[in-house]
């Protein structure tokens, strides 16, 4: 495993520290190659047969099992990550351009899963699979969420890179948008959610109460009425009409329109329910993180009315060092928030922030189930404010409730 380079402190004696996940980040490239994975495995179980064969169409699913079951499994197992890199060490890892490198080519490999994905869809005759004909139905319904992992994972490649100052990596961030028709996120994101982050005001933070099955369409279409807005402002200071080439919500969907419009036009009609199915599970993927990430958490207002400005304290964390290398640390979420131009191999754990109980991977899940959901989560956000309910992002419908619950009175 490779050492970063250790310039000399004050004191003349080097730094000596080793980014023990170098290599590790291209196993981000394992959902974008999981539907070939997939493939290899139901031809081998297909030709091993004595019963293999039949739970072959198993592996069409293996988007699903990799985001609900193995990530949370490994997540245990392998635990925390623990590991910061040094101060004095920061500027060159930032500029060490392998990095960028393992997130550009998450996307080529992703591209190639999802035209691989049409064509399974629509061949009548996969005989070199050991497949009679066609996928069945339920086979082409778990391709379609595998899709759907692959590119709800890669709206957190897009976040990496949408981040970023450099024109080519904000372009190659819309692409990889592109397959789940979500591109105005690279707007609403940057200049809306960094902006009102943990606020009532922020349709992408869940509030305390709010069930995630309640909070998906409020952040779904809220994020969506937002980054319109934010882009009209933009052109309107610009002196240029909404309906402009420059517009980046119109030409990140326009992106959309061409991918899924070629795809069409080379594989057929009857893929579009499965690129449909594919995106909604997509973009849910996110928005499921959305709500686990700032869950209750406020930021309260100062004397002058403002809100204060994001802290550590502001964002959910987690530390599992399988799905930090799966999302590209996308659980150091504080350090995200308090700098967000930072490459991912550079964020930090902050000791001071509120935790998860365990990993992104095994949250989403738990964000399936409100009541469990809220056995866990509402006593830790108390916990985190010391009991004091009224500091809390309380969702408006709930908000009686709760602070009758906590013997507060409503103002």
């Amino acid at each position: 495993m490779s050492t970063a380079p250790t310039p000399p402190t004050a004191d003349d004696s080097p730094v000596e520290w080793k980014d023990r996940k170098r290599h590790l980040w291209l196993l981000g490239l394992i959902p974008p190659t999981s539907v070939f994975l997939a493939m290899l495995l139901v031809a081998g179980f297909n030709a091993i047969g004595h019963g293999l064969d039949v739970v072959s169409p198993v592996w069409w699913w293996i988007g699903p099992i990799l985001v609900y079951v193995l990530l949370p499994i490994l997540d245990v197992f392998f635990g925390p990550d623990g590991s910061n890199p040094p101060e004095e060490l920061m500027e060159q890892l930032e500029n060490d351009k392998y990095y960028r490198y393992c997130t550009y080519i998450y996307i080529p490999f992703q591209i190639a899963s999802l035209v691989m994905a049409c064509y399974l869809w629509t061949a009548d005759d996969l005989g070199w699979l050991g497949i009679d004909g066609g996928l069945g139905l339920a086979s082409k319904i778990g391709l379609a969420l595998s899709i759907g992992a692959m590119g709800g994972i890669g709206i957190n490649t897009a976040h990496e890179l949408g981040h970023k100052k450099d024109d080519l990596e904000r372009w190659l961030s819309k692409i990889t948008l592109a397959q789940t028709f979500y591109g105005h996120f690279f707007i609403e994101h940057n200049r809306g959610h960094h902006v009102r982050v943990a606020t009532p005001e922020d349709p992408a933070s869940s509030r305390f109460g709010e069930s995630f099955w309640r909070f998906l369409p409020r952040s779904v279409w809220g994020s969506l009425k937002s980054s319109v807005e934010l882009e009209r402002k933009r052109l309107e200071r610009a002196d240029k009409p909404f309906w402009h080439p420059s517009n980046d919500v119109l030409n990140a969907w326009a992106m959309s329109i061409v991918l899924w419009g070629a795809l069409t036009a080379i594989f057929g009609w009857e893929i579009l329910p499965f690129l449909v199915i594919q995106a909604v599970y997509g973009f849910s993927l996110l928005e499921t993180v959305n709500y686990l990430e700032h869950y209750g958490l406020l930021r309260q207002k100062t004397a002058t009315g403002r809100y204060e400005r994001c802290t550590p304290e502001h964002s959910w964390n987690s530390d599992h060092i399988c799905t930090n290398i799966f999302l590209y640390h996308l659980q150091r979420h504080s350090d995200h928030h308090a700098n967000p131009t930072r490459r991912y191999q550079t964020l930090r754990s902050f000791d001071g922030a509120p935790n998860l109980p365990s990993g992104y991977a095994s949250m989403i899940t738990l964000a399936y189930f409100p009541p469990v959901w809220r056995r866990v989560m509402d006593r830790r956000v108390l916990d985190h404010y010391d009991g004091d309910v009224e500091r809390v992002n309380i969702a408006p419908h709930r908000r009686e409730r709760v602070l009758a619950e906590h013997g507060v009175s409503p103002r």
